[in-house]
């Protein structure tokens, strides 16, 4: 069985809760793996007599973290399974993060250093803690699956995505997504009746909805939400433009269903470089007559103009020149034709720096027969052996006769 909270096959005796036998495979402990931050602080020592800080991060299941106050001054590492406080009994969860560096995630967070809603630290967790939380991992699946029935039995317009258990089983809450308001108000007696803990309701996007569920991407790696994206930024379908793609929305549009996170990566590349473009709009008017944009290569600065009578033609300007002719055009000018613009590629032959003397990167060189090879080769050593020895037998003779005249 692997592990339910950091998705380790061999599973986790305690840094996550999964009910496993064995260690997780991860490096460092399962509450590192997800959305983890490093700890570049870690192995710099304190100014003398300053206190460490009194705060530190906690995770719970997926991406869930929240942060609390070490009052008991606890010796807190990363990956220690604790029982803090919660707003009615207690939570169990795994420390992501101690020291100085916890300052930084509260301002990145927007929280104050001495917040009153920033709870406490109770104490390392017990074995009894752990097993009523490994209990409580266990009824989340199926507890999810009987809410969507009866949310589907009540007629809501939702989509329960995910139930997580409170640490000592009084407690569950449900993440949902609904394009509408939904009045959830019989749900929640429904759902306190059949797993007789309180219920607290949760709404969340679709792009929070896949970082919890996790999975696949069309690159072929894990989703950049469920695995170190933690602000999602709105992405437009001018992002697409700007980096002439295709308006396809089957191969724009992620897990989720909305446009993917990634068009935004590389969109600061894209409009840098399409400063010095002109406007695609602007006619080029030469003597011959009007051309008009085709298509472009954005990073070899590259433009392709057709003219209105020859729309088959495609004719390669560099951008440099696309802003003369502007230029001249503006000033009443009109240049003879655009291939007078046109820059001949430079073809340079690249001579290879090695002599290929084995013939092993041909890839024809398993089509020849070696038989015929090897018996050519062994008539040659034949005859070369028979001309070495014939030369010799001459040698030997010429050699005796003068002996004998002496």
């Amino acid at each position: 069985m692997g592990c339910s909270s950091c998705g380790s096959r061999e599973g986790c005796s305690s840094g996550c809760g999964s009910s496993s036998g064995g260690g997780c495979s991860k490096s460092g402990t399962c509450s590192s793996y997800k959305l983890n931050v490093f700890d570049w602080l870690n192995d710099i020592e304190l100014p003398h007599g300053q206190e460490p800080f009194d705060v530190v991060e906690i995770r719970f299941k997926n991406s869930r973290k929240e942060y609390f106050r070490n009052t008991e001054k606890l010796s807190l590492n990363m990956g220690d399974v604790v029982a803090v406080e919660a707003t009615s009994g207690h939570d169990i969860g795994s420390v992501t993060l101690t020291g100085e560096l916890v300052k930084k995630q509260l301002r990145k967070n927007k929280i104050a250093f001495d917040s009153p809603e920033i709870k406490k630290v109770y104490r390392l967790a017990k074995k009894t803690d752990i097993e009523k939380w490994i209990e409580a991992q266990k009824l989340e699946v199926d507890t999810m699956y009987k809410a969507r029935t009866i949310a589907i039995e009540l007629g809501l317009d939702m989509k329960i995505s995910d139930v997580e258990y409170q640490g000592d089983k009084t407690k569950a809450i449900f993440y949902y997504t609904a394009e509408a308001r939904v009045d959830f108000r019989e749900l929640i007696k429904r759902l306190a009746d059949e797993f007789k803990v309180r219920i607290e309701m949760k709404q969340i996007g679709v792009r929070q909805e896949a970082s919890r569920l996790g999975g696949i991407g069309s690159c072929g790696r894990e989703l950049c939400c469920s695995t170190w994206l933690t602000d999602f930024r709105s992405v437009s379908t001018s992002a697409a433009r700007y980096q002439q793609l295709s308006l396809n929305p089957q191969k724009l549009a992620g897990q989720c269903g909305k446009l993917k996170c990634c068009l935004n990566y590389e969109l600061d590349a894209y409009t840098d470089a399409l400063k010095i473009f002109p406007d695609t709009n602007i006619l080029l008017e030469t003597e011959k007559g009007s051309a008009f944009y085709r298509k472009m290569d954005i990073f070899k600065n590259l433009m392709w103009y057709s003219y209105k009578h020859e729309s088959i033609q495609f004719i390669e300007i560099k951008v440099e020149r696309v802003n003369e002719i502007i230029e001249l055009n503006k000033k009443g000018k009109k240049p003879a034709d655009l291939v007078e613009f046109v820059e001949e590629p430079k073809h340079v032959i690249v001579e290879p720096d090695y002599a290929n003397v084995v013939g092993q990167d041909s890839l024809t060189r398993f089509d020849r027969p070696k038989h015929k090879n090897n018996n050519n080769n062994r008539n040659r050593n034949n005859k070369n052996r028979n001309k070495n020895n014939k030369n010799n037998n001459k040698n030997n003779n010429k050699n005796n006769q003068t002996s004998d005249k002496k």
